[in-house]
């Protein structure tokens, strides 16, 4: 990717205002949609691949999956699974990577795939959010996975949760939703990509923008439950 991405603009000059009600109603009531038998199917290949003897990575929106192999080599007593709903994407290729064997890619759709992740239990080491879609406009709120009704069952599967963004509003967002619904902090700071995970995390770095990150543990969270209020 060539170094000339431009900045993030938005008429949203700060959290929305709407974020935490929309969270409240979204833990309120469970999200119902059906999930899709292909996502089932993924999702069972997956548990195959990983086969529970590891403590479990998520890399939640992999694109290419070069951010999976980078963080199978980090998380070397993890199994990384590295998730995105596109086909091309994860066929592109990644051959000048270093070989790891403590990974698999999965053609899913996150949404179907979290909510199948806590319905057999299973709990996450670490789960990285890295440059999700920031749908900027402020009318696109509930595009972003902190307005999202699926964030509930995202953050119910624990572990160290890591966003980063070209966009600070988008971390600070997320930041205000995870405190509302587990209690736990959620450090907002610049984020030194020195050695880039994914391509466009390189490509926003070598075109001189700054990057942020936001890291909550929700090892300590209280539990979160759709269909109860928070306090």
């Amino acid at each position: 990717m060539d170094a000339n991405s431009r900045p993030i603009s938005s008429a949203q000059t700060g959290p929305h205002e709407k974020l935490l009600a929309l969270v409240e109603r979204h833990a309120r009531h469970p999200f119902q949609r059906p999930i899709a038998d292909y996502n089932r199917v993924a999702f069972e290949q997956a548990m195959v691949a990983w086969g529970g003897r590891q403590p479990l990575v998520l890399d939640a929106g992999c694109g290419v999956g070069r951010s999976t192999i980078r963080l199978a080599h980090r998380h070397r007593d993890c199994f990384v699974l590295g998730v995105d709903q596109s086909a091309d994407r994860l066929g592109r290729g990644k051959d000048d990577e270093a070989p790891a064997d403590n990974y698999a890619l999965v053609r899913a759709d996150l949404v179907d795939f979290w909510r199948l992740l806590r319905q057999h239990g299973v709990t996450l080491a670490h789960h990285y959010l890295l440059y999700p879609n920031p749908w900027p406009k402020i009318g696109q709120l509930s595009r972003r996975w902190q307005g999202h009704p699926v964030l509930p069952e995202l953050l119910a599967l624990g572990g160290r949760l890591e966003c980063r963004s070209n966009w600070r509003l988008y971390v600070e967002e997320l930041a205000l939703a995870v405190g509302h619904l587990t209690g736990c902090a959620m450090a907002v700071e610049r984020c030194d990509a020195g050695e880039a995970l994914t391509p466009f995390e390189r490509k926003y770095r070598d075109s001189g923008q700054t990057l942020w990150r936001g890291v909550a543990d929700l090892a300590s969270a209280r539990r979160v439950d759709a269909g109860k209020p928070h306090s």
